[in-house]
């Protein structure tokens, strides 16, 4: 046998291969395209003005509240508990974040930071635009499938991280965590939309009620509207974002949108063990870049609000390449 033709058949073969990947990763970057030029738009109409800063919180409000609330009510009102609720798939979240987080975390304190800058760091680089952006991206590229695992990673990222920064900061100011603050966590979490409506509809769930025809269109409708008007909510609020901090936001950044999936893809595929599908969405959920409500806590709180808004700012623009990336390789198999 002709060794050159083995050789040609073989670089035959790989080329072909990195050739259906490259098509892949193109027509992933031509879907998603469309939703990160809704967040584009979204940052003009707010840079000139035309978009006030009143408008956009009041269309932040109305996704938040009503579009979103709308769309989580209406799927999980259609999955049983054991639909979302996996072990290994939410110990695998779990753990994955708490690796990454420890990891940021413990840089900014070996670098002399105190310990609720470590823990805004830390939170930068594995709470992501699960709501707002993750959730309706995935289900538009993965089906209605991918509903039940971004619920779960959502509610894990709720009620366990989102509680996190808060209990540091709180640690580490009061020297303890009071009664008083676990209160204002668990208040803060009833009063969430995005909580209520997930446990809502899997309480009515469970409760083997069904949606009437006219309030499933009715939430159906309503949920529609959260895609556009959540990107366009994202873009707009990008604009009170400075770029301050460049080269901290560009670490950040780079642990959000490079360390954290690849981390999550470790525990999730290797160590865990997740199937597959569920797998992917998990990945593609630690690849968002960071979401916007980190600002409003390190500015409540008076804890490196530039900090935040600069990671925030360059992990969505980035995210545009990375996101693509990602998406392509789980899409792609």
């Amino acid at each position: 046998m002709d060794k050159n033709f083995g050789y040609e058949t073989a670089i035959h073969i790989v080329a072909q291969g990195i050739s259906d990947q490259s098509s892949v990763m193109i027509e992933i970057f031509l879907q998603t395209l469309p939703f990160f030029l809704l967040i584009g738009i979204g940052y003009v109409a707010a840079a000139t003005r035309f978009f006030g800063p009143d408008a956009t919180a009041y269309l932040t409000k109305f996704v938040f509240y009503f579009a979103l609330s709308a769309m989580l009510f209406r799927f999980s009102s259609t999955l049983a508990i054991n639909d979302i609720f996996d072990l290994n798939f939410g110990l695998a979240y779990l753990l994955g974040c708490l690796v990454v987080y420890v990891i940021f975390a413990g840089v900014a304190l070996a670098m002399r930071k105190g310990w609720s800058e470590a823990a805004i760091e830390g939170q930068c680089t594995i709470i992501g635009n699960n709501g707002f952006l993750a959730l309706p991206l995935l289900i538009s590229l993965m089906g209605e499938a991918a509903a039940a695992p971004a619920l779960f990673v959502l509610a894990i990222d709720l009620v366990v991280f989102g509680s996190l920064a808060v209990i540091i900061i709180t640690a580490d100011r009061q020297g303890a965590v009071s009664a008083r603050a676990f209160g204002q966590i668990g208040i803060g979490l009833l009063k969430n939309p995005m909580v209520m409506s997930m446990a809502s509809g899997l309480i009515w769930s469970a409760m083997g009620f069904g949606l009437p025809r006219a309030a499933d269109d009715f939430l159906r409708i309503l949920g529609q509207a959260a895609t556009p008007c959540a990107l366009f909510a994202i873009g707009a609020s990008l604009v009170g974002n400075s770029a301050e901090r460049i080269g901290i936001a560009v670490w950040l950044s780079f642990g959000k949108l490079i360390v954290h999936p690849i981390v999550i893809t470790i525990f999730a595929l290797w160590i865990f063990k997740v199937e597959p599908f569920a797998a992917g969405v998990m990945i593609a959920t630690a690849a968002m870049p960071v979401a916007g409500n980190l600002y409003i806590i390190a500015q409540h709180y008076g804890v490196a609000p530039a900090r935040a808004s600069s990671t925030i700012l360059i992990s969505t623009v980035v995210s545009v390449v990375t996101l693509s990336v990602v998406l392509g390789w789980i899409l792609g198999g």
